[in-house]
C-alpha cells in the first residue's frame, strides 16, 4: 500500500446505534479493492488507530446514487449491514451525493433510504425464507436455533434470561458451526420483553466479537419472533448499547413484505488519517 496514498486522506467517523464505522469519500477510486481489506484491518484497529467496527468506501454507481464496500474490522467484505447502510445514506446527504430520499447499491441488492436530519429509515429487500427451531449441537448440548438471511445470515437464539447468555462464547461457536459452513452466521440472542419490544445481543461476524448493536441481526430478531407469532409489527429493539431500532413488516404466512429499519446515523467527528494511522505497529 503506497503511504502517499493514506497521508492527508479525509475520513468521517459515524456511529449507528452504537456500530462505528469510518467512512470515506471513494468516488475517484483512490482506494483500490486490492488495498481496500488491509486498509481496513489497519484504520479499524482500537487503541493504536481510530478504531470502527467497519469500513465504508462510497463509489460511484450506474444503478443508483452511489454504491459502497463495506468491509469488516478483519478485512472481509459483508453483502449488508443495517447500521453501516444508515451511516452511508447520511454521509451521501452530507457529501451532496444524493436528496432525502436515495438508493445505495449493495452486494444485497439495491437499499432506499430516507433521512430526516440524523434518524434514517432503510427499506431493505424480503429476507430469505427462514427456517424456525432447529437443533444445534454445541459443547453445553443441544440449542434450539432459527434462522434467516436479512442481508447476511443470522442465527437466533430465544433466552429468557439475556444478561446470563454467554454471547462471545456460545456466539463464536455458533459462528463457525459445521451446519453454517462455509459462510458462517451472525448469531442472536432474543428475549421478548413484549409483542412490540424485544431485546437482542449479536456475535458478529467478521467482527468476531459482541457489538452494541447490529441493525441486520435486529431484523433478523425481529422477523423471526414475528414469524413465531411472539410479537407483531412495529418491534422496538433494544441493542446492547441502550439504543432501540424499530423494525416494520408485514408477514403473510411465511412471506415477509414491506421491511423497515429505523434508527440513528450519528457524525462523531471528520478527520484525516496520517501514514502512522496506518503504518505505525
Amino acid at each position: 500500500m503506497d503511504p502517499a496514498i493514506i497521508d492527508n486522506l479525509e475520513f468521517y467517523k459515524m456511529s449507528g446505534s452504537g456500530n462505528d464505522f469510518i467512512l470515506i469519500d471513494n468516488r475517484s477510486g483512490i482506494i483500490g479493492n486490492d488495498i481496500a481489506p488491509a486498509l481496513a484491518q489497519a484504520v479499524c484497529r482500537r487503541g493504536v488507530s481510530v478504531g470502527a467496527d467497519g469500513l465504508i468506501l462510497v463509489e460511484n454507481s450506474t444503478r443508483a446514487d452511489f454504491k459502497w464496500d463495506f468491509l469488516n474490522s478483519d478485512g472481509s467484505r459483508a453483502e449488508m449491514c443495517g447500521n453501516g447502510g444508515r451511516c452511508a445514506a447520511r454521509f451521501a446527504i452530507l457529501k451532496g451525493l444524493a436528496g432525502s430520499k436515495l438508493t445505495f447499491e449493495t452486494l444485497a441488492g439495491l437499499i432506499q433510504a430516507e433521512v430526516n436530519g440524523g434518524l434514517v429509515t432503510l427499506t431493505l429487500p424480503p429476507p430469505g425464507a427462514a427456517r424456525l427451531d432447529f437443533p444445534v449441537s454445541t459443547a453445553e448440548g443441544m440449542l434450539t436455533v432459527s434462522f434467516i438471511n436479512t442481508g447476511v445470515p443470522h442465527a437466533i437464539i430465544l433466552v429468557s434470561d439475556i444478561n446470563a447468555a454467554k454471547v462471545k462464547e456460545t456466539g463464536r461457536e455458533i459462528r463457525f458451526h459445521q451446519d453454517f459452513a462455509p459462510a458462517g452466521t451472525n448469531v442472536n440472542f432474543v428475549s421478548v420483553l413484549d409483542p412490540h419490544h424485544i431485546r437482542v445481543r449479536t456475535y458478529e461476524r467478521g467482527v468476531e466479537d459482541e457489538t452494541l448493536a447490529c441493525g441486520t441481526g435486529s431484523t433478523a430478531s425481529a422477523l423471526i419472533t414475528g414469524l413465531k407469532g411472539l410479537v407483531k409489527s412495529p418491534v422496538a429493539v433494544t441493542t446492547t448499547g441502550g439504543e432501540i431500532l424499530t423494525v416494520h413488516f408485514t408477514i403473510d404466512g411465511s412471506t415477509v413484505t414491506d421491511l423497515k429499519l429505523t434508527g440513528s446515523a450519528r457524525v462523531d467527528y471528520e478527520g484525516k488519517f496520517t501514514r502512522e494511522t496506518v503504518f505505525a505497529p
